[in-house]
């Protein structure tokens, strides 16, 4: 599964295409995008709703809430594809349980297992 940023990340400094929610669309290529899906775009052509007044713009920033849809090249859905597989291929035998969260462990915080484990004596207070 390719998560959408990691998309638009494989995408930078390729041309895309976008869609307003308002109708209206950029196609440049983009130069960067951040964890909010704004996007910073280069060289565009921007085309009105209906589709007849058309703009050049140099540069470009579009608030990533605007965005209806995206559309980038082939070529980065494969490399997106790509490094989600080496993430995953250097990520096995992480797992998602075992000892990180929640109570306990060795020494931490209780003196014996369960309730009424041995008392400590000694110490700060305790």
């Amino acid at each position: 599964m390719v998560f959408p940023l990691t998309l638009l990340k494989c995408s930078q400094n390729q041309p895309v295409m976008v869609e307003l929610k308002n109708g209206e669309t950029y196609s440049g290529f983009l130069v960067f995008c951040d964890r909010f899906m704004n996007l910073h775009m280069k060289n565009i052509i921007c085309t009105s709703k209906d589709g007849d007044k058309f703009w050049k713009i140099s540069e470009c920033y579009v608030r990533g809430n605007s965005i209806k849809y995206i559309r980038v090249q082939d070529q980065a859905i494969e490399q997106a594809i790509e490094e989600t597989v080496e993430q995953k291929a250097r990520n096995i035998g992480r797992g998602r349980g075992g000892r990180g969260r929640g109570r306990g462990g060795m020494n931490r915080g209780t003196y014996g297992r369960g309730r009424g484990g041995a008392m400590r004596r000694g110490g700060r207070g305790e």
